[in-house]
Order: structure tokens, then sequence, then C-alpha cells
């Protein structure tokens, strides 16, 4: 059968281009049309060597559903979520130094003595915990909608995926302080892990960076915490925001679709 592509959304008004003033109009533009038109040659210029405005406009500029409420920003504030943690684990690791010796003064040096470090640090330790949060209120939202069937299961596989990273980040960072309660914590998580089967103790030594704990753990966990982990959580996101823009979102499952006119008088 052959397959049909839906058109490129057009360019929204405020960004097109309004035609040029002829050459006996009456006085010139004010400052803010002024500077209207000449981010709109901007966009142009950016547009006629990228090519760019048709993918994003298949992004951004789609249909959505009749019924479409709140609960469909769970996934946009997650994601939201884990740019806040990214901003802020950026600074936090300008300070960092993931030592044995150096750890725990680092990260007391940040809270007390950096420039606003107190309130980066706050909000990348809350933000992990509301980001774990969103992720499972959107998970569940996905699942009690009926969004994971057909021909959605794909995306539905990649969002376990994300889900799963979620937990990894959190664990790995819990250690990056490297207090008592960090580090004993930690050895109960391992341990916990070893018991698994097959990979179990596999792991626990790749976490562990060998049998026991030593010095090279905490670079471990924070090289998993700061690029390993990321790297596939930015990866998959970016995956998993092309098929939900491609394949579209689905209504809520209380409403129905409208039966066309012409079906019901042919049954009839």
């Amino acid at each position: 059968m052959p397959r049909f592509r839906l058109p490129t959304p057009s360019r929204p008004a405020a960004l097109q281009s309004k035609a040029k003033r002829p050459a006996g109009a009456n006085g010139p533009s004010g400052p803010v049309e002024t500077a209207a038109e000449g981010g709109i040659h901007v966009v142009d210029w950016l547009d006629e060597r990228t090519s760019l405005s048709g993918g994003l406009r298949w992004m951004m500029f789609r249909k959505v559903p009749k019924g479409t409420n709140w609960f469909y920003t769970l996934g946009s504030a997650t994601m939201f979520a884990f740019l806040s943690q990214a901003v802020t684990g950026i600074f936090l690791a300008m300070y960092y130094d993931p030592s044995p010796t150096r750890a725990y003064e680092s990260v007391r040096y940040i809270v007390n003595d950096a420039f606003l470090g107190e309130f980066v640090r706050g909000m990348h330790r809350w933000g992990s915990s509301v980001m774990v949060i969103l992720i499972c209120l959107h998970m569940a939202r996905t699942f009690f909608f009926g969004a994971y069937k057909y021909p959605r299961e794909l995306n539905w596989v990649i969002g376990v995926a994300l889900l799963i990273l979620t937990f990894a980040m959190s664990f790995t960072g819990y250690l990056l302080p490297f207090d008592q309660r960090s580090y004993w914590a930690t050895i109960v998580g391992v341990n916990i892990n070893g018991t698994g089967p097959l990979v179990g103790p596999y792991l626990s030594d790749f976490l562990r960076a060998g049998p026991e704990f030593g010095a090279t753990t905490l670079s471990r966990f924070y090289a998993i915490h700061m690029m390993l982990v990321p790297g596939l959580i930015a990866a998959l996101m970016g995956a998993h925001l092309y098929l939900v823009a491609k394949l579209g979102t689905t209504a809520p499952p209380w409403m129905r679709a409208e039966r066309e006119k012409s079906l019901i008088e042919d049954e009839v």
C-alpha cells in the first residue's frame, strides 16, 4: 500500500516575514517592530543554511487529541527535571573532588563557602527525588491510559529503560557526598544487587570496581553518575520524543472517537 506523509505544519504567524514597506510609506516602523523583523531575518538566515525549520515544526506544531489535559504534561515535566539536574550537576562538578579523602570536604565547601552553593546543591538533591516521582507518575499515566499498546510498544520499552536509568542515577549519586550514611547505604545497595541471579555478582564487582570497596569505588560511581547514565538518558530521551512526535499521543480512555456521518448513513 502507498504510504502518505502528513504535510509539514506551516510556520507560526509570529515568525512569518511581513511584506516589505512600500517606498512611499509614511514614517518608519517603531523599535519593537524593527527588533521583531530583525529576529525574523535571523531565523530566515539560519533556516536557509540549515533547513531545520521543517523538522522543528514537525516536532513542535502538531495536532493533539481531544480531551488532552494536565496529565499529558508529566513527560515534559520529567524532561525539565532532567535538564535541571544536568545544569546543577555541571556546577557542582566544578567544585567536587571525587577522591576518598577530599569528597566530603569538597561537598562541605560547596554548601558553606561557594557562592549559591547551598542553593545549587539543594536544587540537585531535591530535584533527584522530584524526577523519580515525576517519571513514576508519567509511567502510571501511560499504563492506565493504555498508551503502551500498538503501535507504541517500542516507546513503552524505551520508557521502562529510562525509568531504570533514573533509578541508577539516583543510586550512584547517593554515594558522592561520601559521609557515613551514604557509604554504608551504598554498601547495602551493592550487596543487594549481588544477590541477583547470574549477573548479580558481576554487577556488584563492576559497581565496586573490584571485589571490595576501595579508593576506586567512588571514582567508578562518579563516572557512572556524571557521564554514562546521563548520556544514555539523553540518547533514549531523544528517541522517545521522536516516537511521540511520529506516532502522536493517545486520547484519554473516556473519550470516544466520533464517527463520520457518511459511515452512519451507509449503515442506515
